[in-house]
């Protein structure tokens, strides 16, 4: 009996969602298994595999919070990445737009230059940074953490991808707003910026998932426990001679992907379109 056009289509997306199921699972299962460990304590951890604890610890959340102040330590993490991630979008809106519509001499040369930085490991750079912000007196605060993000190789990617999306837009629309008297800068505040949504949801993504992971720049400007990040806090719950507290440490990994699920369940569909979207032309 030959099926149906529709039935054919069920069919094939149960296919489909099973084969991406089987695809998954290598992904999802450590997670998975984070999150069930997170209520385990630690020799449980380490004794038979199973992602349904024995009995539930609660009480590694609380711990979490009472071995160090990891409720201010949350709290920088995210002012961090909210501040880099609105720096960002800023500049690299306007840079981006700027290369994208603005013709001066040695446009394409600066270009290529700020496109060289994305070739320099932040390694490389590590040490100079130290000694700049070392003699700019801001060792043991959170500037280190703001500028070399949005000054640093990642801001000039977040002014590349702006700067490719512009160049998609039709220059029909900016005419018109020139004919109504617009400003360069009125034209992109009114009309590139609002036609620019998921260039800037991307943008706005990937830079806070960058801020939020960052563990070489704090690891290397900060001294003090309380200005600490969620990634260098996470390493600090160890026992006396350094060995993990993996029940503690897993815990507090199941609190800290928390904001990213949030903001990627929020915003999946705007990023895929923008990379669809903002890649092709230049």
């Amino acid at each position: 009996m030959e099926l149906t056009i529709r039935q054919a289509g069920i069919v094939k997306k149960l296919c489909w969602t099973l084969a991406l199921s089987v695809v998954a699972v290598p992904f999802l299962f450590p997670f998975l298994w984070m999150i069930s460990s997170a209520f385990k304590s630690a020799n449980e951890i380490f004794g038979q595999p199973s992602l349904i604890p024995d009995v539930w610890r609660w009480r590694n959340f609380l711990e979490v919070f009472e071995y160090q102040p990891f409720a201010r330590q949350y709290f920088n993490s995210i002012y961090i990445a909210v501040l880099v991630t609105g720096l960002t979008l800023i500049l690299s809106s306007l840079a981006g737009y700027a290369l994208a519509r603005m013709r001066f001499a040695g446009a394409g040369l600066l270009m290529l230059f700020l496109l060289s930085a994305l070739m320099v490991p932040e390694e490389v750079t590590i040490v100079p940074n130290f000694f700049l912000m070392k003699w700019l007196g801001v060792m043991d605060t959170h500037i280190p953490l703001v500028l070399l993000p949005v000054f640093g190789p990642h801001g000039v990617m977040a002014t590349f991808l702006m700067r490719q999306y512009f160049v998609s837009l039709p220059k029909e629309l900016e005419e018109a707003g020139k004919m109504d008297g617009l400003s360069r800068l009125g034209i992109w505040w009114k009309i590139a910026l609002p036609m620019s949504r998921p260039a800037l949801a991307a943008v706005a993504i990937i830079t806070f998932l960058f801020s939020w992971n960052l563990f070489l720049e704090p690891l290397v400007f900060l001294s003090s426990i309380e200005n600490f990040t969620l990634p260098l806090a996470l390493s600090n719950f160890t026992d006396p001679y350094g060995s993990p507290l993996w029940h503690l440490q897993l815990a507090a990994t199941s609190l800290a992907v928390v904001p990213i699920l949030i903001v990627y369940l929020i915003a999946q569909r705007q990023i895929i379109e923008s990379f669809a979207m903002s890649g092709v032309k230049g």
